[in-house]
This record gives C-alpha cells, structure tokens and sequence, in this order.
C-alpha cells in the first residue's frame, strides 16, 4: 500500500448535528492536529463553514476528505447535505483537492483488520494512532446518543481511508521517491 509522503496536509472532516469534527494528517500516522467543534445557535452551516475556513487559512492542507453523502441509503440530513456542497465550494475556491468516501468504502477499509461498526473502527484506530486511545468513546447501547468524541474518530476513518486508496490523479501526483510501503503492516 502507497501513502503520500509526510510533507503533504490532509484535512479530514466529517460534520454531525452538533458541530464537526477534524483531523489534520502529515501522513496515515501523523495525526498533526484534531479536535470536535460544537457549534451552537442559528447558522450552523455559515459559522461551521467559517470554523474551517480558519483552520484551512492556517495550515493549507492539499487535500480535504469528507465523506460521500450522494451514497444510496445515506441517512445524512439536508443541512448537512447543503454543508457537505458548501464544504466542496470552499475547497474549490481555496484550490484543495475534495476526495469523498462513503461509509461502505470505509467499512470496506477496515474490513481486513476484521472491524466493521463505526466503534470497531473507532478502537482501530487508537490502536494505530495512540494519541486518539484516551479519546475513544464508550460502546454505545442502543438507547443512548452517539457520543460527541465518535466524531473524531468519523473523521480520521475517512483520512485514513485517502492514505489507503491511491486511486486518484492527486495522489500520483503526489506520490514521490520519499513514499513508504506498508505492504501486510495492518494498516487500513
């Protein structure tokens, strides 16, 4: 499996009812900063939109990841929906390549480490990045809310999924004589 070398950013978010959370990459395990925004009161979209414009403004990432809402059976509300074109229109704008990932290509990822639910994939990954393990969220009952920290974990699956799929111009583009090879290292 090809990763891109370190020297380039990857911004990964993924949006929820709440806010969004973030995870920017130097590469598949060099996670250089991540956090889960609330944002409250009216305007959600306009203001998340101007939370990652900032974090955009201040790091230039060459990639921003998100995730593939036109997939058949995604249950992803209209604001989000909006927030997601709203997301790619400021990509474009800010010149960053956009890469979207369903939930079933991601599942798809993981599925060699032998995790499928969206907590298994959660504990994959503080496995692979330990400076997430203290963040990993409780397994959440059927009754309860998702708790807000899964978010973060949301959005490193789908950066995580850009490092394994070089399946696109950018990463050829940026794949370089520096890349690694992780073949059977267990990565996604």
């Amino acid at each position: 499996m090809s990763y891109i070398s370190n020297q380039h950013l990857v911004l990964s978010i993924y949006p929820t009812s709440r806010g969004y959370a973030f995870v920017l990459f130097e590469g598949p395990q060099s996670p250089y900063d991540w956090g889960v925004k609330e944002i409250r009161k009216k305007n959600k979209n306009e203001r998340t939109l101007e939370s990652v414009q900032l974090l955009i403004e201040r790091y230039r990432p060459d990639v921003l990841v998100i995730e593939d809402h036109t997939e058949k059976g995604s249950r992803r509300s209209s604001r989000i929906r909006r927030l997601y074109r709203m997301l790619i229109h400021l990509a474009k704008t800010e010149h960053i390549e956009v890469m979207r990932y369903s939930q079933n290509t991601v599942r798809t990822c993981f599925e060699p480490l032998g995790v499928r639910t969206k907590y298994e994939i959660a504990q994959a990954i503080a496995r692979q990045i330990p400076a997430f393990a203290h963040r990993l969220p409780k397994l959440r009952k059927i009754w309860m809310s998702e708790d807000p920290r899964q978010s973060l974990f949301d959005a490193a699956a789908l950066g995580l999924v850009f490092y394994a799929y070089p399946k696109n111009t950018l990463k050829d583009a940026l794949i370089n004589s520096h890349c690694r090879h992780a073949r059977g290292s267990g990565h996604p």
